[in-house]
């Protein structure tokens, strides 16, 4: 369950690749880059698979902290259409530092956006 908000964050999606899946579907590979409120510079690529309507997906992040530092994440979760060409997340990421948390969105594909907050992990 989703926690305290912990801030914002803001991707644009670089490159998109798509390949055959499971049983006759689709992946759908996006490297997306952007910021993250207390996560600074972020990077990461997302796999989705499922339909047009809705899916599961998997996530790597590699964060470039303010201070210097880096850190890691991995995560899955859902998406669902929300309107045209829109999509609602949801998906916990496993940070290298031991914590974890949610982080919920809205993938737009007009502007090839993906913007939403992230949350403690209660």
């Amino acid at each position: 369950m989703a926690g305290k908000a912990i801030g914002e964050f803001s991707f644009k999606a670089i490159t998109i690749t798509y390949s055959p899946g499971p049983a006759g579907s689709v992946l759908d590979q996006v490297n997306w880059e952007g910021t993250a409120k207390e996560f600074g510079t972020v990077f990461g690529t997302a796999t989705y698979v499922g339909g047009s309507k809705d899916g599961t997906f998997t996530a790597c992040w590699v964060a470039y902290l303010d201070n210097g530092e880096q850190l890691s994440g991995i995560g899955s979760g859902t998406y669902e259409s929300s309107g045209k060409h829109h999509w609602r997340t949801r998906h916990v990421i496993h940070i290298s530092d031991g914590t974890s948390i949610v982080n919920e969105g809205e993938i737009d594909l007009a502007t090839r956006s993906w913007t939403g907050k992230n949350f403690e992990n209660s």
